[in-house]
């Protein structure tokens, strides 16, 4: 969740620790809500790094792309793709710790 907290500026919503150390959590992002948990194979619920990828992409509309891609960058996730114009939209690509993909951006005016 911390990593969410300083990219994104996440706030926690809900959240469930578990006695083995396991979590779930509802965070959202300018009110814009997900959750997140811990692998748990019992569930189907696996891991970019189990599956070798992930299987979604997260698309995290802002008013600053360039500015909040840095915060991103600056906060543990990689470069996938700088902010560039492209296709009506200003937007870039990052992967997060965890293996989860967001592009980050706008629609241009």
């Amino acid at each position: 969740m911390e990593f969410y907290k300083s990219a994104f500026g996440a706030i926690e919503v809900f959240r469930i620790d578990s006695p083995d150390g396991a979590v779930v959590a509802r965070l959202a992002v300018d009110g814009a809500e997900f959750w997140v948990a811990d692998e748990s194979p019992e569930h189907a619920n696996f891991s970019p790094a189990t599956l070798n990828g992930s299987t979604t992409r997260m698309i995290l509309t802002v008013a600053d792309p360039d500015a909040v891609f840095a915060t991103a960058v600056a906060a543990g996730a990689k470069v996938v793709n700088n902010v560039s114009d492209a296709y009506g939209w200003r937007l870039g690509r990052v992967v997060d710790p965890f293996g989860h993909h967001w592009e980050i951006g706008r629609p241009l005016d």
